[in-house]
């Protein structure tokens, strides 16, 4: 990927998080936060894509990336947690994958249908995955880091 391409990326999928942001009244001292853990997020992604690690690894390594930078900021601006999670999610929804779906079966090619819900249905299990796994590395550091 040249320099140009994941300049890209970071303004598209920042943009991308800041905008659902917005449309989710996220407060404005969290916006530019949360557009941050997005880009993070997304960039984790196309790390994972690149080295060949597959379209779900890359995934639990963007949310899992989303879950751990959202942690960081909630704790820094004093803020929930959700509202860094939600909007960075956005650049690693599975669109693409449900509207070919709904297409698909609208045409009455249900298999290629199926195949592509089994698609949305893996790459939201991954996601769920990441955040999953950066819940447990978080509550393991602050167990070990309170119990001093």
């Amino acid at each position: 990927m040249a320099g140009m391409g994941i300049v890209v990326h970071i303004v598209c999928s920042y943009l991308a998080t800041l905008g659902f942001g917005i449309l989710l009244n996220i407060p404005h001292r969290a916006l530019n936060s949360c557009g941050w853990v997005g880009v993070l997020g997304w960039m984790a992604y196309l790390l994972g894509t690149h080295i060949n690690a597959g379209t779900m690894l890359a995934n639990v390594m963007g949310a899992l990336i989303i879950g751990l930078s959202s942690m960081v900021m909630a704790r820094r601006l004093k803020m929930p947690m959700i509202l860094f999670n939600i909007p960075s999610l956005v650049p690693l929804v599975p669109g693409g994958q449900a509207y070919k779906a709904v297409r698909s079966f609208a045409v009455g090619n249900d298999l290629g249908a199926i195949n592509y819900l089994v698609q949305v249905i893996m790459i939201a299990a991954s996601i769920a995955m990441g955040f999953f796994i950066s819940e447990l590395i978080a509550r393991a550091y602050f167990r070990l880091t309170t119990d001093k």
